[in-house]
């Protein structure tokens, strides 16, 4: 016999029905715990879905959280809970696979699950805005007219002309958020600007999309034709695939024609570049060949544009997200392939707060959701050719150019034997003249902005201190300014030195203000672009300068790694590393892995059209094997060295690591809080897992007026690891001194500072 359940009044004279226990709702909110939180069901309406967002009483405060799931019992007595105050999603936001990665993340990297669905969600929908496509973006833009006018014109109209100069410099214009930065009391000063003709509004959508017509897609080698067949083939179920494609080798045509038959049967793709300077060329590729909606996702754009992309993604109406490091999170309900461009790049690793790699975590997503996932670059990392051997992924090879194109000839300058001028040695200045004679490009790498990484005393030997790190101050001679590239701080430059007093200052060494400098005056004539952080400040500069060398009206580039990979420049056939050595001695186990592939990065720049190409390093160390496999194109040989040298000293990929630390504006605390972890630490270690060493003072103790320590677990077994993590960090959570501190664990390093 059916009994209906007894009815009870709500207290705004609804009736619901009595359960028979009460539903407990768990609730993942933005919180340094490292735990869920349980609540009541609200007093009105239905239970709230897992997946969907809530607003919940926290303490004194309210806050937005998402919830874990439903159930019956919770650890607290009932009349202790708090009712869920509203109900934000009446449909999950969250997918159940994109949950489940998430609460696997958040105990996999050992931080807090609030806070890391907050990391996967754009800022609006934390903030509890609704999820929304909107009509495209109010955007302001500069009419011919305005461009015509002189800033003199707006001299009594300062706010106006602020923003007038901000939209001309802006190449595809200005937003509200972009304009509220600039003068919070914008709007009045643009609608005169309106008034004038100078400055139009248009609607305009964060995605694009092409018309129908698209370019016929150039032929494919063997080589490409086969890892697109391989590609194609693991559609429909999960799969690694490791593109390892030589400089030039059309690993990007790959990913192309991977992808027509997936856009054309209305499914989605996720591409993950490293940078926010590859977006714009990659979505320029992707809309020369397809007639599809593309959402682009990036640190670059605002909040409303970042939301507007995330829910034609979450809508399945973008069938191709492109996107940066968080765009990993994006919702795709249609995912049928995942593509991670540079996947050996440092950029994938989330440096603070939840420290996530995501190209990890884009592996760990298309296992779940049954994908296949590429992981494509010319140096891939030693990690994931370590997983190719025992079957985990498959490597697909592209070793030859595509057309014409040679790889460059690579010649080692050793500096043993050579003068040099501001860095650059004779046969390095040589080289650069005879590209000028021919009309063709070169680019000059050099990874130090600045003119002088140390500013000196030649009469007392003072070095310009950061007064906040254990570093040098960078001298930037155009500014006139001494800056830390570790905390910000800077100084003007003095005019005597403040040890002696003596007007003899002078930067040593050289970064690209230097260089640029001292082009300048070898090659007065010639056209020398620099691209840097410190040139490419303004939005839309470093997209402005890469304009004026696709058109040839540079002859000369002086860059750091901004330029290293991605670009392909026709016209550019030589290349000249300076300083080469840097990080080639590092206390980072890693540095040697670094350096090779950014100076294969760099060198693949060279010759990737029909001219040949030519790379010249300067080493002070022409003997050290990573120049030797450089000079061969010998990437896979210079691997297998390093893995050897890995094995041997049982770092990644044959041990895995954690690595706990801590800050403190006062000496000693740090090191302090690192005896007791290690303490607690030692109690707790088994099964293979050890603390090594003591605990000790970062290699740069002190860092933006705080002084830093860190101590390395290291195990042979992942699972060992992290089942010393948990119990471990709540040891610490509980110790006294953890509160008197600033502390972090990091698991899977990338950076060991």
């Amino acid at each position: 016999m059916f009994h209906a359940a007894p009815w009870r009044r709500t207290p705004c004279g609804r009736f619901r029905p009595m359960s028979t226990h009460v539903s407990i709702i768990q609730v993942a909110v933005p919180s340094p715990l490292r735990r869920h939180f349980d609540y009541l069901p609200p007093k009105t309406g239905p239970l709230p879905q897992a997946g969907a967002r809530v607003r919940v009483p926290f303490g004194r405060r309210e806050l937005i959280g998402v919830v874990l799931e439903v159930c019956a019992h919770s650890r607290w007595p009932h009349h202790k809970l708090k009712p869920v105050l509203e109900v934000l999603d009446s449909q999950p936001l969250i997918s159940s696979d994109m949950l489940g990665l998430l609460r696997w993340a958040a105990e996999y990297y050992q931080h807090p699950v609030g806070e890391v669905i907050q990391a996967a969600l754009p800022v609006l929908l934390r903030r509890g805005q609704a999820p929304q496509e909107g009509n495209g973006l109010m955007v302001w833009r500069l009419t011919d007219i305005g461009r015509q006018q002189a800033p003199e014109t707006l001299a009594r109209a300062a706010v106006q002309r602020r923003l007038w100069q901000a939209v001309r410099d802006a190449p595809h214009g200005l937003d509200a958020d972009s304009l509220a930065k600039l003068a919070p009391a914008w709007r009045a000063p643009v609608r005169a600007l309106e008034k004038k003709g100078w400055v139009v509004v248009e609607r305009r959508d964060v995605s694009v999309s092409m018309p129908m017509q698209r370019p016929m897609p150039p032929k494919l080698n063997p080589a490409q034709q086969a890892a697109v067949v391989a590609i194609q083939a693991a559609l429909g179920a999960y799969q690694c695939l490791l593109l390892h494609g030589v400089t030039g080798s059309g690993k990007t045509e790959v990913y192309l024609h991977a992808m027509d038959a997936i856009c054309a049967q209305g499914g989605q793709v996720l591409v993950l570049v490293p940078e926010i300077g590859l977006t714009p060329q990659l979505v320029q590729r992707f809309q020369q060949r397809f007639s599809v909606s593309i959402a682009i996702l990036h640190s670059g754009m605002n909040d409303t544009e970042r939301l507007h992309a995330w829910t034609r993604a979450s809508s399945g109406k973008a069938a191709i997200v492109i996107g940066t490091r968080s765009a990993v999170f994006t919702p795709m309900p249609a995912l049928r392939l995942m593509v991670v461009d540079e996947e050996h790049d440092g950029s994938y690793k989330q440096q603070d707060g939840f420290r996530y790699s995501a190209r990890d975590l884009a592996v760990a997503r298309a296992s779940r959701e049954r994908v296949p996932v590429v992981l494509g670059s010319a140096t891939p990392s030693l990690e994931s050719l370590s997983n190719v051997q025992p079957g985990r992924y498959r490597l697909l090879a592209l070793p030859e150019r595509t057309g014409s194109a040679l790889l460059p000839r690579v010649s080692l300058l050793d500096m043993r034997k050579l003068s040099v001028h501001d860095g650059l040695s004779p046969p390095l200045v040589d080289a650069l003249r005879l590209r000028l004679e021919r009309g063709e490009q070169s680019l000059v790498f050099i990874n130090r902005r600045g003119y002088a990484p140390v500013c000196a005393c030649r009469d007392c030997g003072w070095l310009a201190p950061c007064p906040r790190c254990d570093a040098r101050l960078t001298l930037h001679k155009r500014s006139g300014r001494l800056r830390c590239h570790h905390c910000a701080s800077e100084t003007a430059l003095p005019k005597k030195c403040p040890a002696c007093g003596a007007a003899n200052l002078h930067g040593l060494g050289e970064g690209t203000e230097r260089v640029e400098d001292a082009l300048t005056k070898l090659f007065p004539a010639a056209r020398i672009e620099r691209v840097d952080r410190d040139s490419t400040r303004r939005k839309g500069a470093f997209e402005d300068k890469l304009r004026k060398i696709h058109a040839g009206v540079v002859d000369i580039l002086v860059g750091t790694q901004m330029l290293a990979k991605g670009h392909d420049f026709p016209n550019l056939t030589l290349v000249g590393v300076v300083n080469a050595d840097q990080g080639l001695y590092s206390v980072d186990f890693r540095s040697g892995e670094q350096l090779f592939q950014r100076i294969v990065q760099v060198a693949g720049r060279a010759g990737r059209a029909v001219k040949p190409g030519e790379v010249l390093i300067q080493t002070y160390h022409p003997d050290n094997p990573v120049f030797h496999a450089l000079q061969q194109h010998d990437y896979m040989g210079y691997t297998q060295y390093a893995l050897d040298e890995r094995r041997q000293a049982q770092f990644p990929p044959f041990s895995h690591l954690a690595l706990l630390r801590a800050e403190s504006p006062n000496a000693g605390k740090a090191l302090g809080f690192m005896r007791q972890a290690q303490r607690l630490g030692n109690a707790l270690a088994t099964n293979g897992l050890v603390i090594l060493g003591e605990p000790l003072a970062s290699p740069m103790e002190k860092r933006a007026g705080r002084y830093r320590a860190q101590l390395l677990v290291t195990a042979a077994q992942r699972g060992a690891l992290h089942e010393f993590l948990a119990p471990w960090l709540a040891l610490l959570e509980d110790e006294s001194e953890s509160k008197k501190v600033r502390w972090s664990l990091d698991v899977d390093p990338v950076d060991m500072y």
